[in-house]
């Protein structure tokens, strides 16, 4: 046996291993690559975006079917994981902006790394760094929210919008029907009462073509009064990418149009497999034999995706926030997710213990460009499995280092 197993099996490395991949609580979650090193100066309205995302139609025959043939290049600040606000230590309140970043799909560490997305507009809460997707807003139902959006040092207009909860017309987030947006320099504060439990999606609905497919999104989870919480409980973000946007917003030379869009990368949690796999970048869910588990599984995509988890068999008790009665569930492995849908799924932990794959079973979702496995697959592993070969060799090929 080599040392580096050795050290693998340490009782260090694993007590390291589980303080990053959270098990206690909720995973981190996000997306592939480029750059301006400046912000965009000029007009920040619509006319501008749309010339910005009006690519080249010259670069057209130096692209291929995985992305643009010329990446572009960025000096951005990289995503960090997100974070989970907790509003209610809060009072309620936090402020929110966006800062254009470079985000990591896998990293060069990772096999078939490096991968990133050169340009994302990534949500940032308070101090915390920013992130795609953006931080897990958490209250309880009843909570008061006063979300205030701080545009005061982008050059875009942006709203925050989100899905389920009640609300005053103006505070709806969407300029098209209220005629409100938050411009470049200004702020607003959004009061927003958390009066639906459930897990809801967030994002921005100014220009949403790109401002959506650029990163701006995130979920918000309100507890109902009564909450239980599982023994574990996960976040899990899916989305589909086509790269070829966020190169040509980072000035590379590629052409896009949303009309044509054709998605080449796919993420759980914003990552791409293997680095899903890493516990303190991606969204390895670690459990016990015997746990109670629970699973918010949201779309922020364009696709459908059909989530299939391996030999264990769920409900679904949750759906856009509606507790699905008793007498309706039925236990199943693979449950559909459409664009914004939100599913909560439930089961017990009791496979025998090792490593089970998490994926969209369209199989060419679980692809980095032609090489598979990648893409929109995680992994469910018990505690008890991280002392094997087949663990090891994950944490490898994912890049992690104990």
């Amino acid at each position: 046996m080599t040392s580096s197993r050795d050290h693998w099996r340490s009782r260090a490395s694993r007590r390291k291993f589980l303080q990053g991949a959270g098990v206690t609580g909720v995973l981190a979650l996000a997306g592939c690559a480029a750059p301006v090193s400046e912000p965009i100066q000029g007009s920040v309205g619509q006319e501008q975006e749309e010339h910005e995302s009006t690519g080249n139609s010259e670069s057209e025959t130096e692209e291929d079917s995985h992305g643009p043939a010329n990446p572009a290049e960025t000096d951005y600040p990289y995503t960090g994981p997100p974070v989970i606000v907790d509003l209610n230590e809060q009072g309620g309140e936090t402020t929110i902006r966006t800062v254009p970043s470079r985000h990591t799909l896998v990293s060069e560490d990772a096999a078939g790394g490096p991968l990133e997305l050169p340009e994302v507009w990534a949500w940032q809460a308070d101090d915390h760094p920013p992130s795609v997707p953006g931080p897990i807003l958490r209250a309880e139902e009843g909570t008061e929210m006063s979300i205030t959006l701080e545009n005061t040092e982008d050059v875009r207009p942006h709203t925050f919008h989100v899905h389920a909860l009640r609300k005053d017309w103006m505070d709806d987030g969407a300029p098209a029907s209220t005629g409100m947006q938050v411009g470049a320099g200004e702020s607003h504060t959004y009061e927003i009462d958390a009066n639906v439990p459930g897990t809801h999606l967030y994002h921005c609905h100014y220009q949403t073509q790109n401002h959506l497919d650029l990163g701006m999104y995130g979920i918000v989870r309100v507890d109902p009064v009564d909450y239980e919480p599982p023994d574990k409980e996960f976040f899990l973000t899916i989305k589909d990418w086509d790269s070829r946007l966020s190169n040509q917003f980072a000035g590379g030379n590629t052409d896009f149009s949303h009309r044509n869009r054709n998605p080449d990368v796919f993420t759980m949690n914003g990552r791409s497999a293997p680095y899903t796999f890493h516990p303190e970048e991606g969204s390895p869910m670690v459990v016990e034999a015997g746990d109670r588990v629970r699973i918010h599984l949201t779309n922020n995509g364009y696709e459908s995706h059909p989530i299939h988890l391996h030999n264990h068999r769920f409900e679904v008790v949750e759906k856009d926030g509606g507790i699905i009665p008793p007498e309706a569930r039925f236990k199943e492995d693979v449950t559909h997710i459409a664009p914004a849908e939100r599913k909560t799924i439930e089961f017990t932990a009791d496979a025998d213990p090792g490593v089970y794959l998490m994926h969209c079973h369209k199989v060419n979702h679980v692809m980095n460009g032609d090489s598979y496995p990648g893409g929109m697959l995680t992994a469910l592993v018990y505690e008890s499995a991280m002392d094997t070969p087949q663990f090891e060799a994950a944490m490898e090929s994912a890049g992690y280092q104990a």
